[in-house]
């Protein structure tokens, strides 16, 4: 998001929160529910994230999603790009993935026998573990630990969680962090410092291309929680980093979007081996050709879009 977003909030209903498909809407908005009174199904909200200030069109398709707000003045604000992450995710219960927890400091834990805990707070970069992407690719990892892996690499790191827990679950595999954005890298560092998770390289890279990343390949674990176009567009440079018979794990796709995500992968070799959706998003786990495609070009067009704004 950049430093001039917008937020549009509006009430809902619970019925109207579960039946929005964000997928189903031609406006660039990012959409969020919440319940605002505990076990009360009138007493919701919607909050749209949006670049541009709303107009009169944007507004018209917001409203159209909660019928009971019909009536109601929208509520617009202007936010700072710190702004909008912290209030997003402000007062986020602590989640459970399989062996993981994912906390704020405002909701701290007690990790049971077995269990590993990340304290993540709301920041500059995505990735705290609580959207239905970042959650998926959790429960994939950790469904993976009988698995047995040496090099391992995350694609757009966010805030780190997903290679610290790649860390956690292989310590002897090496363990790179990459993001297209330095303000992640930096953000993973300081996670990395406040977990007690060591070992992990950190790289600021544009895909998958860059020597540092190239130079250590292949991987047998790659690991990319992106969005679909640039999924997309990067399939044949991770089929190219991918050891033979690799997993990778894609996630920041849409449910109505993972066809096509499917379909390029299948043209660099790639099969899937499983599905997860969660609400309307879908995580993919694949594995690479076993003779790697090295031939294909990615669509440099469609990398132009890297972009992390869910």
């Amino acid at each position: 998001m950049s430093a001039s977003t917008w937020k549009l909030t509006l009430p809902c209903t619970r019925a109207e929160a579960e039946a929005i498909d964000a997928g189903a809407i031609e406006i660039d908005a990012v959409l969020m529910t919440t319940e605002v009174v505990e076990d009360d199904v009138e007493q919701w909200r919607l909050d749209a994230y949006t670049e541009d200030e709303p107009g009169p069109e944007m507004i018209a398709v917001i409203r159209a999603l909660v019928p009971s707000a019909a009536n109601v003045t929208p509520d617009i604000q202007q936010l700072s790009d710190e702004d909008w992450v912290a209030m997003s995710q402000a007062g986020l219960e602590p989640i459970r993935e399989g062996r993981f927890i994912v906390h704020t400091e405002a909701h701290p834990v007690e990790p049971r026998p077995g269990e590993r805990a990340f304290l993540i707070n709301a920041g500059q970069a995505f990735g705290t573990g609580h959207h239905g992407t970042t959650a998926g690719c959790l429960a994939m990892l950790d469904r993976l630990a009988g698995e047995s892996f040496d090099r391992v690499i995350d694609l757009g790191t966010g805030t780190g969680l997903l290679a610290f827990a790649a860390r956690h679950l292989w310590p002897g595999a090496q363990v790179i962090a990459t993001d297209i954005d330095p303000v992640a890298i930096d953000v993973t560092a300081e996670n990395a410092e406040t977990n007690g998770v060591q070992g992990v390289e950190l790289i600021v890279a544009d895909g998958a291309r860059s020597p540092a990343i190239t130079g250590s390949a292949p991987y047998d674990l790659i690991i990319a929680n992106i969005l679909a176009g640039p999924l997309v567009a990067m399939a044949p440079e991770i089929a190219a980093i991918a050891a033979p018979s690799a997993t990778i794990v894609l996630a920041g796709l849409l449910t109505n979007q993972a066809d096509k995500v499917r379909a390029a992968y299948r043209a660099v070799g790639c099969s899937v081996e499983e599905m997860d959706e969660r609400g309307d998003w879908t995580i993919l786990r694949l594995r690479a050709a076993a003779v790697p495609v090295t031939d294909a070009r990615s669509d440099d067009a469609g990398r132009e879009n890297w972009a992390r704004d869910i």
